[in-house]
């Protein structure tokens, strides 16, 4: 028995057809689907947290597919010419187009090690001098507060009053504490009165601040210690890249010609 000979032009057709064959998932009713957007799609759900598995890929060649599926009916509808339609479409592609644009600024204008490290010492700077251990007691009168200063005068615990009295929900709990933090994160009165007091002194009148009287006492004071750089980097990173694109974009936006 003789193997018949395969012309040479069949196996022409067939090499040239195989790299196209292997750039698209699926064809639908003659319409290929490029492998291209898969992976797209594939990178985007990665993206938000799935694992990249042949599960996955499976599920998104039939996603797709049916994608196309629906799509070639919506074109036999005319839904696509409709003005509204038309409309979403160029916003989305706009949106998909700026994205892209923006993507490859920061990747072209990452911050220089210089630039992070000037940040980190600015940064550092701003936050120089100390911050206070406190406790403190909140009550909704001037006269209870004054009343509560002249027990913790005669003895009384201050942890035991702030339990009692303090109408601080978030300290009373814990006897008033307030753990370790810098006095400007507070409201002006109750830093600059917390401010003027020594380690282990308490006010002798009640603050006033805009939430009721308070009794503060101050049980330690330390230099404030900035985060190492590593810690902040990331942070530093992004605050710079945002200032980067905001300047390109305002730079832009004054060179165009609105009317």
């Amino acid at each position: 028995m003789t193997l018949k000979k395969t012309r040479p032009w069949v196996l022409l057709a067939a090499f040239v057809a195989a790299p196209a064959f292997a750039q698209n998932i699926a064809v639908v009713n003659g319409t290929p689907i490029p492998k291209s957007r898969a992976d797209a799609l594939v990178a985007q759900l990665v993206q938000q947290g799935q694992q990249d598995t042949p599960q996955l890929e499976a599920a998104v060649r039939q996603e797709l597919v049916n994608r196309e599926i629906l799509m070639q009916e919506a074109i036999r509808r005319g839904v696509p010419t409709h003005p509204d339609v038309q409309a979403q479409v160029a916003l989305a592609d706009q949106a998909v187009v700026l994205r892209a644009m923006i993507d490859e600024f920061v990747k072209e204008n990452q911050p220089t090690d210089a630039e992070i490290q000037a940040r980190y010492e600015q940064l550092a700077k701003a936050q120089s001098g100390n911050e206070y251990h406190l406790h403190h007691i909140l009550v909704n009168s001037e006269q209870q507060a004054q009343q509560l200063i002249a027990k913790i005068k005669a003895g009384a615990s201050f942890e035991d009053l702030a339990k009692q009295y303090s109408q601080d929900p978030g300290s009373a709990k814990n006897g008033g504490d307030l753990d370790w933090s810098d006095p400007r994160a507070y409201v002006p009165e109750f830093a600059a009165a917390a401010e003027k007091l020594q380690k282990g002194q308490m006010t002798d009148t009640p603050v006033h601040t805009q939430f009721g009287w308070h009794i503060i006492r101050v049980d330690d004071i330390r230099p404030i210690t900035p985060p190492p750089l590593s810690q902040v980097r990331a942070q530093i990173v992004q605050q710079i890249e945002q200032e980067k694109l905001q300047a390109f974009e305002e730079n832009l936006s004054k060179q165009a010609k609105i009317q």
